[in-house]
């Protein structure tokens, strides 16, 4: 694992978090995305090196309201950038960790993300991060705009 990526902060009401986080900051979240897969939308704010990702729900059987529902608002993950998300998953399971997602999916932010268990981490919900290839440009004439 190279760094912290960033840390995923649950809330309620992202409109209320990201004035709460810009003023906290003092700088404005540089992206909003919604990822419909997980029914979530996010904001994220650039500290250092390293982001902070505000979660809302976007329907109740989100893991996202399911999780305050049962905790509350407050740190739902802490990711990590890998620069070979499936040989680290492998790494992972060969050390005898338990992954809740053991081929890497589409996250936000341009990544492939995979979760590994929090039982496995004394509690903490632990989330690779793979920043994913840019598609390769196509020759012109090969569907490429000119």
């Amino acid at each position: 694992m190279k760094k912290i990526e960033h840390i995923g902060i649950a809330v309620k009401d992202i409109e209320a978090a990201n004035a709460t986080y810009n003023a906290v900051f003092g700088s404005k979240h540089y992206k909003t995305e919604t990822v419909k897969s997980e029914g979530v939308s996010t904001s994220f704010f650039k500290i250092g090196e390293s982001k902070i990702e505000l979660l809302a729900a976007t329907n109740s059987e989100s893991p996202i309201a399911k999780f305050i529902d049962k905790r509350g608002e407050g740190i739902h993950h802490i990711a990590f950038a890998v620069d070979d998300i499936k040989a680290e998953i492998a790494r992972l399971e060969n050390e005898g960790f338990k992954l809740i997602n053991t081929e890497p999916k589409e996250g936000a932010d341009n990544k492939l993300v995979a979760f590994m268990h929090p039982k496995s981490s004394h509690g903490v919900l632990v989330e690779l991060c793979q920043e994913k290839s840019p598609s390769p440009a196509l020759p012109k004439g090969e569907g490429a705009r000119n």
